[in-house]
């Protein structure tokens, strides 16, 4: 099978953590001392002996990887993200930290994969996806833990561990709690996969549902911000329909060479700007009747129609529509 390749079981005894070898005779993994005998019948039964350890051990180590008790070392090209994504970029200097920090002493914390549902000889990561991509660069192998999981370990896995760790922002957490509901986890799940409670958990969901992911995206994790400024930003960004501003302003190269943080701050600062007071007039008719109050923003203008003053004339503009735009485009060239 391929895990025993990847442990390289041999004939020697096998070396403790910090290289020396069992004295001759101490039991290994749990096996009895080999017994010594002399000439032919000794021989065949020593190799007999040899092949039993070996298959025990095998065996032995093919629990453990299922159990994930056991880590190894494998090519960080055959392993691939979790299907759901839980962070929304990593700073590049926090990246070079970790880099360095492995360089200098190693990797200390193994990560967690799964057999590849889809792709035989290939894996899938539950959590380290950090130490992961620190690991490719340096061009070295990846220690991991094996473990045979379903979807929704893995998420459960993914989350505690990220929850323990807590260095996943607010609308990080949020975000990925949304992705876990549109691919159909429950939200029991979800639940133990944040450590939340359902009242919690609906106010993060509630709060994505409300922001465009683009501008979700294009601010990043904004880890000084929590759940009421977000919502504050969501409450801007629907007044007077904002969102066209508010898109615009997140494609500028000027904010996308911000930190996260100060994205968040400017966007914030842009849709709070005091709005212009709209200007507003009424057309006064030939007959002196208020029939039509005009309304006027940055972003449009308004015509309201007094069903008062004038009973019908809404009516009778909006069946000419059509000849008054081709009318203006004629005496505008437009």
């Amino acid at each position: 099978m391929a895990r025993k390749n990847l442990i390289g079981i041999s004939d020697s005894p096998l070396a403790s953590e910090d290289g020396e070898r069992p004295a001759v005779g101490r039991p290994i993994a749990g096996l009895a001392p080999t017994q010594r005998f002399n000439g032919l019948v000794g021989g065949i039964t020593r190799s007999l002996s040899n092949i039993t350890q070996k298959v025990e051990r095998a065996e032995e180590l093919e629990r453990q990887l299922a159990e994930g008790h056991a880590i190894v070392e494998l090519d960080p090209e055959l392993i691939d993200s979790s299907f759901i994504i839980d962070r929304l970029g990593v700073a590049p200097e926090v990246q070079a930290l970790l880099v360095q920090q492995i360089r200098d002493h190693g990797q200390q914390v193994p990560i967690l994969v799964r057999p590849h549902p889809a792709e035989s000889g290939r894996y899938q990561v539950a959590y380290g996806h950090r130490r992961l991509a620190a690991l490719r660069e340096i061009g070295t192998k990846v220690k991991a833990v094996i473990r045979n999981l379903n979807d929704e370990q893995l998420v459960i896995s993914q989350g505690q561990e990220n929850n323990a760790r807590t260095d996943l922002s607010f609308i990080e957490r949020a975000l990925f709690a949304t992705r876990l509901e549109d691919r159909g986890f429950s939200r029991e799940t979800i639940m133990s996969a944040l450590g939340v409670d359902k009242a919690a958990l609906s106010k993060m969901i509630a709060v994505v549902r409300r922001l465009p992911l683009d501008i979700i995206e294009a601010i990043g994790a904004a880890p000084g911000f929590g759940r009421r400024r977000w919502m504050e930003l969501a409450d801007l960004i629907d007044r007077d329909d904002r969102r066209p501003k508010a898109l615009d302003f997140i494609d500028a190269a000027e904010f996308k060479a911000l930190e996260s943080d100060q994205r968040f701050e400017k966007l914030f600062a842009l849709l709070s700007l005091a709005r212009k007071p709209s200007k507003a007039e009424t057309w006064i008719a030939p007959d002196r009747s208020r029939a039509v109050r005009i309304r006027e923003t940055d972003a449009e203008t308004t015509l309201a129609f007094s069903k008062k003053a004038a009973p019908g004339f809404a009516e009778f503009v909006r069946r000419r529509l059509e000849a008054l735009y081709l009318e203006y485009q004629r005496e505008t060239g437009d």
